[in-house]
């Protein structure tokens, strides 16, 4: 499970210098652009991830704007949080960049995915004035931690033209430099002025100072390097999500128009699917686009309450008939509506490639605030590419595991890709307590 927490040791420094692909990045292209805007999700972000970026752009004249969505206040210092970590930000930027704008959206701390509509109305305007040719820098969408993902989500469906580029902070803590999750191929460098960039960082001594500081001294010698490095080209062009319709057209004239019920490979990966379940029983589920039942109908013998559902009144007819009193069966656009309460075991089985890019991120913000302690999520999608889906599946497993829910279980075949996570990372034996 990834680790948030930068007062526990990270992956030292030394095993990433001795990588020689850090060394060996290409350098960050600069020219044809005219200003810089650099987004942050907390104070301190914006110089840890990008502070000799804004040095070398202010250097070079070009305007600096600074946003920073949350206020920070749920670092555990003690005192006005907000106002400490405020003034901190202040002071850091006067070394960075004296002449710098800067943007606080005052959004709190930890509460992005619940208000990301709210930074999404703050930022657009934000974004909006600026010029095509201005450099976006925005926290990696990759990093693992919730507010820096969900920003990071959020600035890449609002920079259009802009080129973008992103900045972990957190992937240097959790990752190594053999981890699949490194985006090596996509990376550039950026030689910088550390003594500006150090002095900054010294500014924040809420963060840095104490007995147990919330950023250790061997976590900041991940920033204290003289080249800083970004992730460019990484923003995925906005589809629209498939509309009702698309699939009532389907229905209408097939009755099942992706053979669930004759095909051996779907009755194959249907039982991949409830066979992959870490669980004996789930005493409340959801699956997310039901179709016409048939996974349902296997879904119900393990569940105490199923709520099926389904965009298409025409599946949803078929789901009800086929199951009867077995489960709950409802039409519900989830994008727009997700179903209240709580559930123990959450399916998104060969649905997820049907939203765009902005709605799969809402979907999948709904799914981790519906799960329960301990629940499960389990997403299968098949591989190869069609035309008509805005996302393939491996995009959309992807963005899932850039979510940092522990993975249980990871099947692949050249046709589909199944995966199960659950907030409770223990192995069915140990669930069984055959193993300590």
């Amino acid at each position: 499970m990834v680790s948030f927490d930068a007062a526990q040791p990270g992956t030292p420094e030394e095993t990433w210098a001795a990588d020689t692909r850090l060394t060996d990045r290409s350098p960050l292209p600069l020219d044809g652009i005219d200003q810089l805007l650099v987004v942050a999700a907390h104070p301190d972000d914006e110089t840890l991830g990008a502070g000799g970026l804004i040095v070398e752009c202010a250097r070079r004249g070009y305007p600096v704007t600074v946003v920073i969505v949350t206020d920070g206040a749920a670092a555990p210092e003690a005192g006005d949080t907000a106002a400490c970590r405020a003034a901190e930000l202040r002071n850091a930027l006067a070394v960075l960049a004296p002449a710098a704008r800067l943007h606080q959206l005052g959004i709190p701390d930890g509460r992005t995915r619940e208000e990301r509509d709210r930074v999404r109305e703050r930022l657009a305007p934000v974004i909006g004035e600026t010029p095509t040719t201005t450099l976006v820098a925005a926290p990696w969408r990759g990093d693992g931690h919730r507010d820096h993902r969900v920003v990071g989500e959020v600035v890449a469906a609002l920079t259009d033209e802009r080129m973008l580029i992103e900045y972990p902070i957190w992937m240097w803590h959790w990752a190594t430099p053999s981890s699949p999750d490194v985006p090596w191929d996509s990376m550039c460098s950026l030689a910088i002025d550390l003594t500006a960039k150090s002095a900054a960082i010294d500014n924040y001594r809420s963060q840095t100072a104490g007995d147990s500081p919330m950023l250790r001294a061997d976590t900041l010698d991940h920033f204290r390097r003289d080249r800083e490095y970004f992730i460019v080209n990484h923003k995925p062009v906005e589809r629209d999500a498939l509309p009702a319709r698309y699939f009532d057209n389907a229905y209408s004239r097939r009755a099942d128009p992706w053979g669930f019920e004759n095909r051996w490979y779907e009755q194959r990966k249907r039982d991949v699917t409830v066979a992959s379940l870490p669980d004996r029983r789930y005493h409340r589920a959801l699956e997310i686009g039901c179709s016409i039942g048939v996974l349902t109908d296997a879904l119900a013998d393990r569940s105490d309450e199923l709520l099926a559902i389904d965009v298409s009144q025409a599946a949803v007819d078929q789901a009800r008939e086929r199951l009867g009193m077995r489960a709950q069966v409802e039409r519900v656009d989830v994008v727009e509506s997700f179903p209240t309460g709580r559930f123990d075991l959450i399916v998104l089985s060969e649905v997820g490639y049907y939203f765009s890019p902005v709605g799969l991120a809402r979907v999948l913000d709904a799914i981790e605030a519906g799960l329960t302690p301990g629940g499960t999520l389990i997403a299968c999608h098949w591989r190869h590419p069609v035309a008509d889906y805005p996302l393939s599946g491996d995009e959309v497993h992807e963005t899932i595991r850039s979510r940092g829910l522990p993975l249980l279980v990871s099947h692949r075949e050249a046709d589909f890709v199944l995966e199960v996570f659950s907030t409770d990372n223990r192995s069915v034996a140990r669930r069984e307590g055959l193993v300590e």
